[in-house]
């Protein structure tokens, strides 16, 4: 299984990013996905997660600014990010795993197995 996140890079706060993830080689059923985020010297935590029939969740943080969706056809799951915020500055990841149809896995990261390498948001 192979991740590939983009749409990294550097904006004023108040500004927005897309980032998106590629998923590939995913061949064990149901997936549940979720952007994960880590700022140096923080744990990492849960951005926001979605389920297989669109089912979405938010960490309170990000709540009505993000929106996490996904596109099933070209197995590719997206994170907007509107009227970023200084702490939003972080290494994004996406994850991916198997789950049962219509249920989420949520925000905990030892939830999925795979992940990608990261793309970095910068907000100045």
């Amino acid at each position: 299984v192979q991740l590939v996140e983009s749409g990294g890079g550097s904006v004023q706060a108040g500004g927005s990013l897309r980032l998106s993830c590629l998923v590939s080689g995913y061949t064990y059923g149901t997936k549940c996905m979720a952007w994960f985020r880590q700022a140096p010297g923080k744990e990492r935590e849960g951005v926001a997660a979605i389920d297989s029939e669109g089912g979405t969740s938010y960490a309170s943080t990000v709540k009505g600014r993000f929106t996490i969706s996904q596109e099933n056809v070209k197995d590719t799951l997206y994170l907007q990010m509107n009227s970023l915020k200084l702490e939003d500055a972080a290494m994004y990841y996406c994850a991916v795993d198997l789950c049962a149809p219509g249920y989420g896995l949520g925000l905990r990261a030892r939830s999925y197995n795979f992940w990608g390498q990261g793309t970095q948001v910068t907000v100045s």
